[in-house]
């Protein structure tokens, strides 16, 4: 894998079972293409896969299982989590997100944005304008996949200037589907096994490649918007990365991409949208929650937009929008068990990131505060900090984490400069304090998620900065109802 040196310990189990005839039959030949020609020189990703098969399909025995996973380390994933307010412009083919998006790879990206479109009476109460966010689709494929997009078939499409990028004139459903490796339904889908099928077969909760999808496995979603007419992008058997998720509520816009040979470990897909603004409950604030199962690990991603302002109590009605987005969120039930750990609300995940303009301020007089920017004394301006302080007081986000920040504040910004707000007089009008509005949290049990690297990237693009952050997140197996690390992949960052 690149950008991340992996590591794989042989165990003894893994070595007899690769030598089962019983075992290997059972293999699909996916798996197994090329082992018998490489020996000990297997590919990292065909271990990888070989690996998550054995252990899924319940080739090993208890006794072995147990063994493995007592002596070998978990299977590590990177998560590259970054948010970003754009302040309702739509983004131009001149915009790159390789300073944001690749300074490391990782093995999944979470990206939210807010103002994806400007907040207007039209976007807010009759019907938000997708393209905007086709636009950030196709920056961020760009980006991870070093391609440049293709319009579909029949749609029109909006050239570059400089002829690098050419964003496709089309609808976010058609989009979303042409960057997917897989279809919407089977990422839905429940795989879990049912009592019956327990008995009748060890082949339960992943399917092989070659059976997870059929010509006719299309969602409904994507039938109605002429799915015949879709082009792949180029190259698109050689893409590094898939679209998984992706999902606007008015100017909130949420996207998840995977490496592509991971996508095929995803299941029971749900996403759940919760209005906190005007008449607390349409989607100019609030919150965009995404649900999956990756292996046997349940994740959620939440990017939200709170109440804004920063008079004195504003804080309250911030806490109370995630006390409203925690109650509220709610993920269908698909599962086929009855004693399914498919979880329905947000805290009942295995790993949790929430990211988002979340808007608390700086509690300090505006003068304070920029005599502290001056002296760049962080850890005084962080003592103010209104989400450090609620966190710290139980009154919002408890069981949560942050990192620490060594960052200056990012908001607000006059447009395509480095001055904030208010600086000048041509500015004095809309002066704002400076504030860290927009953060990255996340709730996961001890040592399963590790907070990498928390900082701000310097695009001028807003009156916000784009916040980033990487996590290496272990991922777990289920037997029996009991918890067992997976004996993968240990990374070295």
């Amino acid at each position: 894998m690149s950008g991340v040196q992996a590591h794989f310990y042989w165990m003894s189990p893994f070595k007899s079972c690769c030598m089962n005839e019983r075992v290997m039959s059972k293999a699909p030949s996916f798996y197994l293409s090329g082992l018998e020609d490489e020996g000990d020189n297997v590919s990292s990703k065909k271990k990888v896969l070989v690996l998550l098969y054995i252990i899924n399909q319940g080739l090993l025995s208890r006794g072995e299982s147990t063994k493995a996973a007592n002596e070998n380390p978990s299977f590590r994933v990177s998560v590259f989590v970054a948010t970003w307010n754009v302040g309702g412009k739509s983004p131009d083919s001149k915009l790159n997100l390789d300073d944001i998006l690749l300074r490391k790879e990782s093995d999944i990206y979470v990206l939210g944005f807010q103002e994806s479109v400007p907040l207007n009476a039209g976007n807010v109460l009759v019907s938000e304008d997708n393209e905007p966010a086709v636009k950030w689709l196709a920056l961020i494929n760009q980006s991870l996949n070093k391609v440049n997009y293709v319009p579909l078939r029949g749609s029109k499409s909006i050239s570059s200037p400089g002829g690098s990028l050419v964003f496709p004139k089309t609808s976010l459903r058609k989009a979303s589907k042409a960057l997917r490796t897989e279809s919407k339904r089977r990422l839905k889908s429940c795989n879990c096994p049912t009592d019956l099928e327990r008995k009748n077969s060890k082949e339960f909760c992943f399917r092989c490649p070659q059976s997870q999808t059929n010509e006719n496995d299309i969602s409904s979603e994507d039938d109605e918007d002429g799915s015949s007419n879709l082009m792949p992008t180029p190259g698109a058997n050689s893409m590094k990365y898939s679209l998984v998720a992706s999902k606007q509520m008015v100017g909130i816009f949420l996207t998840v991409w995977m490496r592509k040979e991971l996508v095929q470990y995803v299941s029971h897909m749900r996403i759940s949208c919760v209005g906190c603004g005007i008449l607390g409950c349409l989607g100019n604030k609030g919150c965009i929650s995404v649900s999956m199962l990756f292996h046997k690990t349940s994740f959620c991603f939440l990017c939200s937009h709170l109440a804004s302002g920063e008079k004195e109590g504003d804080e309250r009605r911030r806490n109370s929008d995630v006390t409203e987005i925690l109650r509220n969120t709610q993920f269908p039930r698909i599962c086929k068990t009855m004693n399914s750990r498919v979880p329905e609300k947000i805290v009942d995940h295995d790993r949790v990131i929430w990211l988002g303009d979340l808007n608390y301020r700086i509690a300090l007089s505006y003068s304070d505060t920029r005599k502290l920017l001056k002296e760049e004394a962080w850890d005084a301006l962080y003592d103010n900090d209104q989400l450090k302080n609620e966190m710290e007081a139980g009154r919002v986000f408890n069981g949560w984490k942050e990192g620490k920040i060594y960052f200056a504040p990012t908001y607000k910004y006059s447009l395509n400069s480095d001055v904030y707000a208010g600086e000048t007089i041509e500015t004095k009008s809309k002066r704002r304090t400076p504030a860290w509005c927009d953060r990255i949290l996340w709730r996961g049990s001890g040592s399963c998620m590790r907070q990498l690297s928390y900082e701000r990237k310097e695009l001028r693009f807003s009156d916000h900065r784009p916040v980033c952050s990487i996590f290496s997140v272990s991922l777990e197996a289920m037997e029996d109802g009991s918890k067992k690390r997976l004996p993968l992949i240990k990374y070295k960052q």
